[in-house]
């Protein structure tokens, strides 16, 4: 295995391909998708997120990951063969990431003693398995803001201090050649334009905007952030229009206001700043089972289009036009392989 010394020559975003194809691998559960193996993962797909490592407790920071059991996946492959498989797929250029979290997997680190444990068991995952780094793909009530919490810029909360500074730690340890990357939902990143956690006079859902505290503190160490643009209720936009799934729209107004930044909980004084494009991906479900939010591949193309072009905007106009707009994540690469490929061979075509 290469050891992440020698890995960090080719660091940060410039590692993967000027447009990158990001997905999850149902890696330690079955559904109706089917199980891949990892080696059968076809060459599309520039960063593999294994999903999930999950914690013993919400609460415990210790996260545990291991291959789907053979009684629920029959054509699982052995320990042996999934850690070749890795070998192989970074020999080709991909990166191979352990995503923490998921539906299930609730990761509320509100303990210093959480957080270090955190820190030793994803160590323990990635040196297990000679991964390349780390996807947070925090849901539910992982991540929520203290009623006294008001500045994304200084959180003080405990679970996303600790969450903060686990995470630089590992970026620390590993070197300049950790991957990292995030999965958050709308709820938790594009919703704070409107509300962040409690709000001033309170009652409003302190999940609310609470990943922008956490992207923000390391924005310098990620590597890309690809929000879930899909099971999401309506979201204003930078227009200060509501925004609803299923076309180009949605992903075009979306995605600008992480390109442009935007007023937090309305406040023109408080601004998230911008990302640059090579930091940003798209998160769309690969087919129809996959998710709600699925848009056809010509509404893919026409939010490409849009925000690297400039052409086919429809009736939301964009701040600007980012040729190096990274790409796009799915959920999933079985959702996709069900689905004859359509996603993948799509992302293929478009970018040539």
């Amino acid at each position: 295995m290469t050891t992440p010394d020698a890995r960090a020559a080719d660091a940060g975003p410039t590692a993967l391909p000027a447009h990158a194809l990001v997905g999850y691998l149902h890696s330690s559960f079955a559904n109706g998708s089917g199980y891949t193996r990892l080696a059968d993962v076809p060459d599309s797909w520039d960063v593999i997120d294994l999903a999930f490592g999950e914690p013993t407790s919400p609460t415990s920071g210790d996260i545990r990951f291991s291959l789907c059991p053979r009684s629920e996946c029959p054509n699982v492959e052995s320990e042996a063969e999934f850690k070749a498989a890795i070998k192989a797929k970074q020999a080709a250029g991909k990166k191979v990431l352990i995503s923490i979290g998921g539906q299930n997997g609730q990761v509320q680190l509100t303990t210093a003693a959480a957080r270090d444990t955190f820190v030793s068991s994803v160590s323990a995952i990635i040196d297990t398995y000679g991964l390349d780094g780390l996807d947070i793909d925090f849901e539910g009530h992982s991540l929520s803001l203290d009623a006294d919490d008001t500045d994304f810029k200084n959180p003080k909360t405990p679970q996303i201090v600790h969450l903060i500074s686990a995470v630089k730690t590992l970026k620390a340890k590993y070197g300049a050649g950790f991957t990292l990357t995030m999965a958050p939902e709308t709820f938790f990143v594009q919703l704070g334009h409107q509300y962040y956690g409690t709000g001033k006079w309170g009652g409003q859902d302190p999940r609310a905007g609470a990943y922008l505290p956490v992207i923000h503190a390391l924005r310098d160490e990620l590597t890309l952030l690809h929000v879930q643009d899909y099971n999401s209720g309506p979201i204003m936009g930078l227009d200060g229009q509501y925004h609803s799934m299923g076309g180009a729209d949605f992903h075009i107004a979306m995605t600008d206001m992480l390109l442009t930044g935007f007023p937090v909980a309305g406040d023109a004084n408080n601004v998230f700043p911008a990302l640059p494009p090579e930091k940003v991906a798209i998160g769309m479900p690969a087919s129809t089972n996959a998710g709600n939010g699925h848009v056809p591949t010509a509404e893919v193309n026409k939010t490409l289009d849009c925000l690297t072009k400039g052409t086919d905007c429809g009736s939301y106009k964009p701040h600007g036009t980012w040729p190096a707009l990274r790409g796009l994540m799915t959920w999933s690469i079985n959702w996709d392989r069900h689905n004859n490929e359509e996603f993948s061979k799509n992302f293929d075509a478009y970018f040539g």
